[in-house]
Order: C-alpha cells, then structure tokens, then sequence
C-alpha cells in the first residue's frame, strides 16, 4: 500500500523522524501536566466540577485545555491566555503605530512582537487565574477539598502555579513549532480536544445502545458517516482558494519586456476562508455578554428570556446570532490580514500583472473587490460549520459532549492543524525526492 510505503520513507529521513519524536515527546508532556492536581486540592473530591464543567460554555472551555479546567490542574488555564494576547496584539497592530513599525520590520520586528505577546499573556494570566481559583467552590467542589483551606496562602501559591503553567504551556508551543514539525500552540490545542474525543464518543454511544428506543447501533453508524462529511466538508474549506492568473514581465539586454519568464502563467491564491477559525473564537467571546445583559435587567421577563436563550450554547436564538456575529467577524478579519494594498505592490515590484488590470492602484482594487465577493460565500459556510453542532444535537439527539466534534471550533481547529502537519511533512518527503504525503510524485524516484 502507499500510504505504508510513505510511512516508512517518512521514518528513513532522519531529521525528520527526530522532529517527530520531539513533538511527540512535548505533546505527552504536556498531557501529563494536564492530570497534575493543583498541589493543596484533593482529586478524589472532583467528581462534581467534572460533571458542572461537562456542557456548555464551560465545556467548550473544558475541550480546549483537554480536561485540564475540569481536573484543576497546573494547566487548567490551557494555552487559551496565549491565544487571546496573541489576538490583542495583532488587533492592537492597526490602531498603534509602534507595533505597525514591528510588523514591517521583519524578524527582528518578529521578535520583539513575540516577547510583548508574551508579557501579555502573563498579565492575562494574573487576571484568569484568581478568577479560576474563585470559581471553584461555586463549580461544586466542596469544602473539603481544600486541604490547605483556601486562605492567602492557597491562592499565592496556585496563581503562581497556574502562570507558570501557562508559561510553560507556551514554552512547548514554540519549542514544538522551532524543532519539530507542525505549529506548537495549536498542535497543543488539538490534543487537548482530541483527548476529549474517546470518552464523548463512548457516553454517547452507550446512551444510544443502553437507551432503549434510542435508535442503537443504526443510528451510531450514521452520526460516524454525518460526521465524515463534515470533516470533508472542512477540509474543503479550509483548502478552497480561488486562482487570480498572473503574467511575469522582465526588462530585457535591449530594453524591452520578455513575458512569461517563469512558464506560460502563473496564480495568486485567495483563500475561500482567509480568516480560519478566528471569527468562529471572536464570537464565541462576545456570545458571553448577552446572558451577562439578562442578568442585568434582573427578574424582568426580558431578562429572564436573555439568560435562558443565552446560556444555552445548542439554544436557536443563541445560534442565530452566533452564525451572524461569524458572519461579521470574517469580514473584519480578513479585510485586516489579507493586504491587497501590499499584495498589489508587491506583484508590481516582482514585475508581474494581472491580465487586463493596470499594476498599483487598480490591482489593489481588484483584488479587493474578488475578496469581498468570495469572504459572502466563505463566511457563510463557516457559519453553518460552527452552528452544525447545535444541528446535529436538536435533531438527532447526539449527547452534547459528542456533539461539540461535529463542527465548531474544535473540527476546524483540528482539520486546519492536521493538513498543515502533513503538507511540512509532504515538503521534507519531497526534497529528499521521495513520493509526498499528499499527492503523488510522478517524476520522482525513490531514494533509498
């Protein structure tokens, strides 16, 4: 078989199989310090925070750090204190001059980007893990539990803990990134949420076969070929672009302008979903404030209705707003991470064109306009993706545990993370001429 075949040419490059083992190793690291207690805390009294962390907002926050939140562990605040500095200051890069100066300045710029992003991350963390640590005993864990009470000295020691978790959280990200394969941070996310995916798959199976009436094996057979589909359908999304052809013009020994330099044409690529999951997370941040407004207007029935629509993360009203807010956000976000300014002058600079469009201005304009018209599509099957969950639950009876892998942020994180492991791997297998792990290569011999 090939794909066997591909695996042994992968284990006979060994830089790369090293790269491998690496993040293999950190990876398990960190799954580790996910079971690691908070030193003060008795884990056999954590039954309760498991099942009040199980549904809900506070499950999807649960997924993300792989159980650690629901275990109070040193990593309980996950790698997510890393992610929200990391969109603060990439928000914060077109208000502030200074961190646009960075962005131009290349890797130095790189550099320094990264050691605010990671100031901040601690400050975020500061703020978070108080936070975590109050809202324990309202999680259900009793009194009992806390050996060491929950004095000064409980909460100094376990805030300092719980920053350093984070920190080194984040340290094996970017260990991940730097010497093994794959992008560190959001490899580390998705085995958090892959690590979550066993258990809620057997929950739901057993309420299916134990159930009675409950549709059985039949209906577990097709959930598993819906949710196929669904990951296919996100593979597309996340691969689609759309192809601008491009033509290459270089001046010449007489003057002139010798077209075609690199082949008969050549494409720019504008992605059908520029903006990945980040509208999906944006919005999922701001879907908190509705039911924190219900409760501001008290018993009245307006805020009754608030709190009850909202807090409910497979509720219609909630969904309904959701996919709209999604569809906003990818709007915003990729107007300020695709630069047709920049991608227009740098086509201009490289002496290439788009054919029947003058370089500069126009170009820009083109390529703007062609965004717009393919972000509508984009974002509306982004939308449809995140609110498929709460679909497939309200229908189908899926458990909600089992549910939150059928789209979301937690396909798309794991599909985005999973293609771009395999195409670093595909490049190292095609320099050492070896067929890729993608597509085969026809003209390409086998080195042993």
């Amino acid at each position: 078989m090939k794909f066997i075949e591909t695996l042994k040419n992968v284990w006979k490059i060994t830089e790369l199989k090293d790269r491998i083992m690496l993040t293999l190793g950190l990876l398990l690291v960190y799954r580790f310090g996910a079971q690691v207690v908070l030193p003060g805390i008795d884990a056999s009294q954590l039954e309760v925070l498991a099942s009040n962390t199980d549904q809900g907002l506070l499950g999807l926050l649960n997924a993300f750090t792989g159980g650690a939140f629901a275990n109070a562990s040193v990593f309980a605040l996950g790698i997510m204190p890393y992610i929200s500095a990391s969109i603060v200051v990439q928000l914060m890069g077109i208000a502030i001059p200074y961190l646009q100066k960075l962005q131009k300045d290349g890797e130095s710029g790189r550099k320094k980007i990264n050691q605010i992003t990671r100031w901040l991350t601690i400050a975020i963390c500061l703020v978070q893990a108080p936070g975590y640590l109050a809202s324990l005993p309202t999680l259900g864990i009793p009194t009992s539990a806390f050996l060491l009470g929950t004095g000064g000295m409980f909460y100094f020691s376990s805030i300092v803990i719980l920053v350093t978790g984070c920190v080194f959280a984040m340290w094996l990200g970017e260990k991940i990134t730097d010497k093994g394969i794959g992008n560190g941070i959001s490899l580390l996310i998705m085995v958090g949420i892959i690590a979550r995916m066993p258990a809620s798959f057997v929950q739901n199976y057993a309420s299916r076969i134990e159930g009675g009436g409950n549709g059985g094996l039949m209906m577990v057979l097709i959930e598993i070929v819906i949710w196929f589909v669904i990951i296919l359908a996100s593979i597309m999304l996340v691969m689609a672009v759309r192809k601008i052809a491009v033509q290459y013009a270089r001046r010449t020994a007489s003057g002139g302008y010798e077209k075609n330099v690199f082949g008969s044409r050549q494409f720019l690529p504008l992605k059908l979903n520029a903006s990945g999951v980040m509208p999906i997370i944006f919005a999922q941040a701001i879907m908190f404030v509705p039911s924190l407004i219900g409760k501001s207007f008290g018993t009245s029935d307006a805020g009754q209705w608030m709190q009850t629509q909202f807090s409910d993360i497979f509720g219609f009203w909630y969904n309904v707003v959701f996919a709209l807010l999604i569809i906003i956000f990818t709007y915003f976000y990729t107007a300020i991470t695709v630069p047709t300014n920049k991608m227009a002058d740098d086509l201009k600079r490289s002496g290439g064109f788009i054919p029947g469009i003058r370089p500069g201005t126009e170009t820009s304009e083109y390529l703007d306009k062609i965004m717009s018209q393919i972000t509508l599509p984009g974002s509306i099957f982004l939308a449809l993706i995140a609110v498929f969950p709460a679909i497939v639950e309200r229908i189908m009876g899926v458990q909600q545990g089992w549910a939150l892998f059928f789209g979301g942020t937690s396909l798309l994180i794991m599909v985005g993370v999973a293609i771009d492991t395999m195409q670093q791997v595909n490049s190292y297998l095609l320099n050492k001429h070896y067929d890729g792990l993608m597509k085969t290569g026809k003209n390409r011999k086998a080195v042993a």
